[in-house]
Parts: C-alpha cells; structure tokens; sequence
C-alpha cells in the first residue's frame, strides 16, 4: 500500500462560494475542455448523443433546494478532489499509482501504473474518483498542474481552469497552508467549512457558506435598497414588460 508524505507547507487548494455560485457549470465545462487535450486527457464521453449521456468529469456541479417558503433557496455545489491531507484513496493504493505530493498537497494519478482495480473510489467519501472505461483507469481533478506551473503563462492566468473561467468569480485558487494568503483569509472571514470533517480525511478545500437571505457582505448586515437605473415603466425594459404583460 501507498504511504502519504510529510505534510508540506504549501497546500494548494479551492475556496468555493456557494452564496454567488450560480450553477452555470462553466467550471464543470472548461475543466472537461483543458483536461481534455491537456497532460491528463482525453477524456472519454459514452454515448454523448443518446438518452443517457455519460463520462469523465473532473468536476460535476449539484443543484439543491434548501429551506421552505420565502426562506427557502436553491444552493449550487460544485464537487471535485478536495486534495486531502489524510487521502485513504492514496493509503488503499496497492500499485502506488495514486500519490500526494509533498510540495504542495496535490493528490494525483499515475496512469502508467494504475491498473483501475478502484479501491481507491470506494475509499473517497466524496465521489470524486471515476473510472474511465476506455482506458481502464481512474481519473482525478489534478488541480490543472499543467497550468499552474508553466511558467510561459501570465502569471495571472496560472489557475484551474475551473477558477479561470467562473463568470461569478465564486471560485477562488491559492495556498491554504499560508494563513496569509488572499485564500485563508476568506475563509477565516466567512468561516469556510471543510466537507465532512467528522470522517478525518483533512480536506482543502474550502466551502463558503450561503450568506441568510437579506444580508449584504457580512452574515449580519443587511445590504443598502439600491435605486432604481431608470423610473419604472420606461426604457427598455419598460417597453419590454408592457409587450409581455399585453
């Protein structure tokens, strides 16, 4: 079996906000393209044009509706690899294809050794293993490795692409190793949960909770009415409702 490494200093990770996380699945879909034609692709598609589509997704967005009448909310959770620091699916690996490293936390795949026996799924309480038939190996978010650290990038753009491409900038990337960085501090001020931490797995990434209904950019103020761009019934958007109303 496989042994974790010494705990590094640098933990790369995702800070997720599920309170402006709009369900687009833009992060679900720039993540299939990169990784697609990227170190860890292709990535197979079964049956993509008949009733039930399937395939290997690094990323896969949830949708669920939470709380009842006027304080009830739709929440948007995308889920992939949490990059745990105690990540049973690297422990149960008998090939040692499945590793994390020390340098900076990222739990990856090697598919030249993997031989798709999937232990390591059934160990990964978040469902974030999948198995890729047309290989016959497992697959994983490996955090973009392939662009964070190619230095021929702007340095603005070495992020996942998941991160890179979120239209509601609810996905954030960083060092939560370092309670300094622009990451650990959001967490500390929105008090970012981690998933299931009742199981021991120690994961990185970060959940920013949905803020309660009526609050501004603290959990306890409550946002200014902001005026109206134009007098109501004028303008477009005037013109726009008396057509749909007639």
């Amino acid at each position: 079996m496989t042994t974790l490494p010494t705990p590094g200093a640098v933990r790369l990770g995702l800070v997720i906000d599920l309170d402006i996380c709009v369900g687009c699945h833009a992060c679900a879909v720039n993540c299939k393209e990169w990784n697609t034609g990227g170190n860890a692709g292709p990535l197979s598609d079964y049956q993509p044009y008949e009733a039930q589509p399937d395939g290997v997704w690094f990323n896969r967005v949830h949708s669920y509706e939470v709380g009842d009448g006027p304080a009830g909310q739709t929440v948007h959770f995308p889920r992939s690899c949490l990059h745990c620091d105690n990540a049973e699916c690297v422990t149960v690996c008998p090939t040692g294809a499945s590793l994390k490293r020390a340098e900076d936390g990222i739990v990856l795949i090697n598919e030249d050794v993997c031989i798709g026996c999937k232990l390591c799924s059934w160990a990964c309480p978040y469902g974030a293993r999948e198995f890729d038939e047309d290989v016959g190996v497992m697959r994983k978010c490996t955090l973009c490795v392939d662009r964070i650290y190619d230095e021929a990038r702007p340095e603005a753009e070495r992020v996942p692409a998941c991160v890179s491409t979120c239209p509601a900038s609810a996905r954030h990337f960083g060092d939560l190793g370092d309670p300094a960085s622009d990451v650990s501090r959001m967490v500390a001020d929105r008090e970012g949960m981690a998933l299931m931490p009742e199981l021991g797995y120690r994961p990185t990434n970060r959940y920013l909770p949905p803020r309660a209904k009526g609050s501004g950019c603290s959990a306890h103020a409550k946002s200014p009415a902001l005026e109206p761009v134009m007098p109501e019934g004028t303008g477009f958007l005037g013109w726009l409702d008396r057509l749909l109303s007639a």
